[in-house]
């Protein structure tokens, strides 16, 4: 409204030019009120609302300049510019609490080269406005002193335009934290109308009764406005930091040629202005200069810095090729790498031996010592694979204690010869590990055939490999086509034990222990055997590996358990005090280590009502030989009142340390001490010293697989009073069991009679 009023005052004269300072200060009051809501914004930090406040002080000020500029316009006897001291200092201040409001707005982080080339740029601008602002403005001084009363006005105008550009310095470079970037825009581009705006006075010479303030003034507090809802409708998200626009780049380039424009259009009649104008021309064209090479000098370190980030790229991308496709323990090939060999040299024709190598007891050094020895172990072991293949073929790791090597072009003769020398660096003991059980390896090998897969040649390396560990391990075993004759027969039995138990093709049997000298029966020992329906009886020894490989041997254990508990309280219920004093059942490693076993064995006492004072358990050494949940196991089942016995005691490697940790009732002696060629040298000593340490642990001792007279003699001298062994009986069904029981209930009842 103030605009149209001087607007039209260019053609008619007010006769009250008081009416138009009358709005002035409503547009002050009502900026004020925006900062302050501004201000209040939840979402703000300290430093923004500190800015808003900073403003609405600001306007504060402002309105007493106005009022003091209205009182020097038309205060007077006559109308009149004249800006005085007072309306001066109050505009000063205002434009002071202004610029500190900017300064203090938090900055973004730039780099030192990011604030030379700006600082470059400002100069440039600087010179360029400089002497822009001389040219239009500052060499008519004296006119503008005469106009407006003092030098005043140039120079709020002067400090004005610096504001705008503070402004701009924190919209394009230095940043303004939370501070709404359109606010920003807004009070740039307002600071800037209003510095033009109050240029304008010379202009105004011939009308006294009009000021350039009626226009500056509007502007100023109306960008002040609309800058405070900007921020009001602001969301209040996080600052994100900006890159310097497109434009922003080309303002030193433009004030280049805004100056020379300039100094073009500068005649020669003032020799002075002209000296001016070519000075700034000059000293501009030399910072644009500078500002190029620092430009370039930026870009070639940035362009050693790519490639100094390419570079590095490539061996991360060179590490990361690496690590896909070796081993990361050992640092041999892996199984992927293995597969991409073996398939580009079937490809090409190249004929290949494949070895597939097993470490024999692997197992019980990872259970003795610990996986990290376990790991140190596969690392020596891949190590010394390595050293003795050389260049002869390509070492891998297909996971676990396994390992392939495939071997180059060559006859059977070299690739036997090789695979010899890398059994004998694989048995030299390994010095780094100190207490390492005895270990071998098995290795199984194959020869490459037309139209072979990689995994043809493995699964047949493997076959042979296990053919190596069957006939005792620590050995060099070739595959030949009997192999797979007889793998397709264990798959195919296989596949029929999971069916014999649905079948009804499994059965128990039951050994007799007896008491020495007398022979008397102490109790039985179950055992399991399965009718096949074509194949007649399956050994034991066969069906059971293949149950326990298989995971078979949870249900199959559950039903002997369950099975001989049943017989067991029948035999209890039926012969009272003659039934057997002790129903032994084997327990495998895989049940012990079940979770619920302990519960499932609950059920199934409680469900078949047997004594458990009548039963005990029998387990491996190898099925506690760690500390877990099978031990734990064991310890439950004790605590139950159920008795253990340690099965086969003193073929393993930890069987007497296991009695510090194992709670075990009974050791029963394998029968290899016993009977067989031990008996009479290293074996006989075995026996008497195991009986001299089970009576001092109040341990029960039965010694296994008894075939003679003279055998069980040497046993009861020795201290053994319980024994079991074909001399004694035979495996036989409940119903021969019974029968005895019947025959030994009749001698007695005769022999009372």
């Amino acid at each position: 409204m103030t605009t149209t009023w001087t607007i039209i005052g260019l053609r008619h004269q007010w006769e009250h030019p008081v009416i138009g300072w009358l709005l002035l200060p409503a547009g002050v009051i009502l900026s004020a009120f925006a900062c302050w809501r501004a201000a209040q914004a939840p979402y703000l930090d300290d430093g923004t609302r500190r800015f808003w406040r900073h403003l609405t002080m600001a306007c504060g000020l402002f309105l007493g300049g106005i009022v003091a500029n209205t009182v020097d316009a038309v205060g007077g006897t006559a109308p009149s510019q004249r800006i005085g001291p007072i309306t001066l200092t109050w505009y000063l201040a205002v434009l002071a609490v202004t610029l500190w409001a900017l300064l203090r707005l938090p900055s973004w982080q730039r780099t030192r080269s990011d604030w030379l080339r700006f600082s470059l740029d400002a100069c440039v601008v600087l010179v360029t406005s400089t002497a822009m602002v001389w040219h239009f403005s500052l060499r008519d001084h004296q006119q503008w002193t005469a106009q407006t009363g003092s030098a005043g006005a140039m120079l709020a105008i002067v400090v004005v335009g610096c504001i705008s550009g503070v402004t701009f310095v924190k919209v394009a470079f230095a940043g303004a934290g939370r501070l709404n970037r359109r606010a920003l825009h807004i009070l740039a581009g307002g600071s800037a109308a209003s510095t033009v705006a109050g240029s304008l006075t010379p202009f105004f010479n011939d009308y006294p009764y009009l000021s350039t303030s009626l226009i500056a003034v509007p502007v100023a507090t109306l960008s002040i406005q609309l800058a405070a809802v900007a921020q009001i409708r602001d969301s209040g998200g996080e600052p994100r930091e900006r890159r310097r626009s497109r434009w922003g780049v080309g303002i030193p380039y433009l004030a280049v040629v805004a100056m020379n424009v300039l100094l073009l259009t500068t005649g020669p009649a003032n020799a002075a202005e002209s000296v001016i104008v070519k000075i700034g021309a000059v000293v501009s064209t030399v910072l644009v200069l500078i500002r190029q090479i620092t430009v370039l000098h930026d870009n070639r370190r940035l362009l050693d810095t790519v490639d100094g980030n390419l570079t590095e790229l490539r061996r991360f991308q060179e590490e990361l090729t690496y690590q896909a496709s070796h081993d990361h323990l050992t640092d041999v090939a892996n199984r992927t790498s293995l597969d991409a060999h073996l398939d580009r040299l079937l490809t090409g024709g190249t004929p290949v031996h494949v070895a597939l190598l097993d470490l024999d007891n692997f197992k019980t050094v990872n259970d003795r010592l610990g996986h990290r020895t376990g790991d140190r172990l596969l690392q020596t072991v891949s190590a010394r694979l390595t050293a003795t293949v050389g260049a002869h073929g390509l070492v891998a790791r297909l996971g676990g204690d396994e390992f392939a090597v495939v071997i180059f072009d060559a006859g059977a003769a070299p690739v036997t010869a090789l695979l010899d020398r890398v059994l004998t660096a694989l048995h030299r003991p390994v010095e780094e590990i100190g207490s390492l059980p005895r270990y071998s390896a098995s290795i199984g090998v194959t020869q490459s055939r037309q139209d072979d897969t990689p995994e043809e040649l493995l699964r047949r390396a493997d076959v042979a490999m296990y053919a190596a560990k069957e006939l005792g391990g620590g050995r060099v075993h070739w595959f030949d086509a009997a192999m797979d004759d007889r793998a397709a027969d264990s798959a195919r039995l296989s596949a029929d034990l999971e069916q014999a138990l649905t079948h009804g093709e499994m059965f128990l049997l039951y050994q007799p222990i007896v008491e020495l000298p007398s022979h008397r029966r102490a109790g039985v020992e179950v055992l399991l055997r399965w009718r096949h329906p074509q194949r007649g009886l399956i050994a034991p020894d066969v069906f059971i590996p293949m149950a326990e490989r298989s995971g078979l041997i949870l249900d199959i254990g559950l039903w002997v358990l369950e099975n001989a508990c049943r017989q067991g309280a029948l035999w209890q219920h039926r012969y009272g005090d003659d039934a057997p004093a002790k129903v032994s059942i084997n327990v495998s490693a895989l049940q012990l280590a079940e979770p619920g076993f302990v519960a499932d064995v609950e059920d199934i006492l409680a469900r078949t009502g047997v004594d458990r004072s009548r039963l005990m358990l029998e387990i491996t050494e190898t099925a506690v030989l760690d500390s877990g949940p099978a031990l734990a196991a064991v310890r439950e089942l004790r605590q139950r009142g159920l008795r253990v016995a340690l099965d086969d005691f003193g073929t393993g490697q930890s069987s007497l340390s296991l009695l510090l940790d194992c709670p075990v009732d009974v050791l029963k002696v394998d029968k290899s001490f016993v009977s067989g060629s031990a008996v009479s040298n290293a074996g006989a000593a075995i026996v008497e010293g195991l009986i001299g340490f089970t009576s001092r642990l109040h341990l029960e001792a039965v010694a296994e697989g008894v075939e003679t007279t003279e055998q069980a003699e040497h046993l009861h001298s020795a201290g053994y009073r319980l024994a079991q062994g074909y001399l004694f009986g035979r495996p036989i069904p409940a119903e021969a069991v019974e029968a005895a029981i019947d025959e030994t209930v009749k001698k007695k009842s005769l022999s009372v009679g």
